[in-house]
């Protein structure tokens, strides 16, 4: 019952890891400056957040613009 709660909740638009899989669900995704600042972490705990996220199944992809690391959540294959 305790990791469906979880899952749940990590998906819920009023909390701080439904808002940072919101910015990365956009078409441009997120920087780590976007997930601090909508956040109010520390960049290494959006990092870590992150690192949950792949590991509850969120396929993310980093990518390059500019030499600033944009991060997106893409659909699973």
């Amino acid at each position: 019952m305790a990791n469906n709660t979880k899952s749940t909740k990590a998906t819920q638009t009023g909390t701080k890891t439904g808002q940072i899989i919101s910015l990365m669900k956009r078409k441009n995704g997120a920087t780590l400056d976007d997930l601090v600042r909508a956040t109010g972490w520390l960049p290494h705990t959006a990092r870590a957040a992150m690192t949950g996220l792949k590991k509850k199944g969120h396929n993310i992809e980093r990518t390059k613009v500019d030499g600033v690391s944009r991060y997106s959540i893409t659909a699973s294959s």
